[in-house]
């Protein structure tokens, strides 16, 4: 099972400023902070995001083709995150809408231009 996704970055200040406001609209916090990551968690979700400078010292780069899904409690929760991502220096890669009957989702790159994707699916 998964216990944390990490995330490539090439400016942790500004990778830190973007989670800690993005992930605190899933009431997720700072857990672990050194010199090259940056962890956080929430208290009702076991499975944490992070984002670090890489091992290897080359430079960060976002894969073809992988996407982290977030679940959003609501359909204006959804449109919140998708905003925020957006004021916060990140970019659309699909507006929040309805994409299946009662599936509504939303699209963005944060920063380092790791897509995400937010998902809400209705009790119809």
């Amino acid at each position: 099972m998964v216990t944390n996704i990490i995330l490539g970055t090439n400016d942790l200040a500004k990778a830190e400023q973007f989670y800690d406001s993005l992930l605190a609209l899933f009431g997720a916090k700072q857990t672990i902070k050194n010199d090259s990551s940056v962890l956080w968690k929430s208290e009702t979700n076991s499975v944490g995001i992070a984002v670090c400078i890489p091992f290897d010292g080359l430079p960060a780069s976002n894969g073809n083709g992988t996407m982290i899904g977030l679940k959003a409690e609501s359909f204006d929760h959804l449109k919140n995150v998708y905003k925020t991502a957006l004021i916060l220096g990140g970019t659309c890669e699909g507006e929040p809408e309805e994409r299946e009957p009662g599936v509504y989702a939303a699209y963005f790159r944060d920063l380092d231009h790791n897509k995400f994707g937010v998902f809400y699916l209705s009790e119809k």
